[in-house]
Formats: structure tokens, C-alpha cells, sequence
């Protein structure tokens, strides 16, 4: 299968060619040609998209983490730093906006990347305003065996009604 990306990019950047081509040659009456070349300029791009991360990424050493939010109450997230091992891989400042995204439910991909199989230990660091306003850090981390299957890891950071003040956690998910 590897053998055809080569030959699916030469198709790709050929097919991309002359629908540039075709567009810049077009008449102004001919806007249905136009679109419909736009749309398959549109897919291709998706289609090369998709196949250079598979090409960056393999599944067998792929690591994916992301971040959801379920406060507000109890923390205001200011930043995220993720480390792999003995590495930063990821850092992230929020503005108000990104905030709210996550708030409404919105997850982010903090960092797509390769790891050897064996253990690994992932580390996030959280920054903030605290329950009463106060500055907060707070970290959480898990060790994690890679397998050949791809790692994905989701950061939680979920309000504690019981306890009242957030908590923040690494969840894997099973694919």
C-alpha cells in the first residue's frame, strides 16, 4: 500500500494542475464548470491532507492527545503543557474564545506525534484561577504502554461538586 502513496500524490498534484489550469481559463458563464472544479480541488486537497498524516503518522507509533473541558465553577484554564517522557511536546495559551469552545463542549488536539512502543510516561501541566480566584497549577500524569495500535489520550479537566474544586485527569481511549 505504501507503494501507491507516490503514485496517488503524482495523480493529486497533476489533477490539481489542471483544475488550476481549467479555472484560470474559464469564462466568466461558465460558473457550474468553475464550481464543480473547485468542489474536486477541494476533495483532492482533503485527500492529500489525510494521506500525509498517514504517511507522518503510522498507526504503529502514533500518539494523539487531546484536551476537554467540563468547569467553569471551580477553574479557569489558562494554559497546558504536555510532556512525553522527559520532553515538552505541546504548549497552549487560551484566550477567552478558545476557552468558551471548550466549554460548549469543543475538544482540541493538543499534539499529534511518534512514539516507540514500550512504556511511556505523559505528563500535563495545568494552569489557571482557582476556586476562589487564586492562581492554581495543578498536574496529572499516567505511564501508558505502547502498543502497535495508535495511543490516544484525552486531558480531563472535570468540575468536583463533592469535592469542590476541579480535578484533572488523563483518560486512553480504546479503539
Amino acid at each position: 500500500m505504501i507503494q501507491r502513496y507516490p503514485q496517488m500524490l503524482l495523480r493529486g498534484l497533476l489533477v490539481c494542475l489542471l483544475a488550476l489550469a481549467a479555472v484560470s481559463q474559464a469564462q466568466p458563464t461558465a460558473t457550474d464548470d468553475t464550481e464543480a472544479l473547485k468542489q474536486q480541488v477541494l476533495e483532492l486537497n482533503r485527500d492529500l491532507l489525510i494521506l500525509e498524516e498517514e504517511l507522518l503518522y503510522p498507526a504503529n507509533s502514533q500518539i494523539a492527545v487531546y484536551l476537554s473541558l467540563d468547569v467553569g465553577e471551580y477553574f479557569a484554564l489558562d494554559a497546558v503543557k504536555v510532556k512525553i517522557d522527559d520532553n515538552f511536546v505541546a504548549s497552549e495559551l487560551y484566550t477567552p474564545k478558545q476557552v468558551d469552545a471548550l466549554l460548549r463542549g469543543g475538544i482540541q488536539k493538543l499534539y499529534l506525534g511518534n512514539v516507540k512502543s514500550g512504556q511511556h510516561e505523559i505528563s500535563a501541566f495545568f494552569t489557571g484561577l482557582g476556586p476562589q480566584g487564586q492562581p492554581y497549577k495543578r498536574a496529572a500524569s499516567v505511564t501508558v504502554d505502547k502498543t502497535t495500535a495508535p495511543l490516544v489520550l484525552e486531558l480531563r479537566i472535570v468540575d468536583s461538586t463533592s469535592k469542590l474544586q476541579p480535578v484533572f485527569d488523563i483518560k486512553q481511549w480504546e479503539l
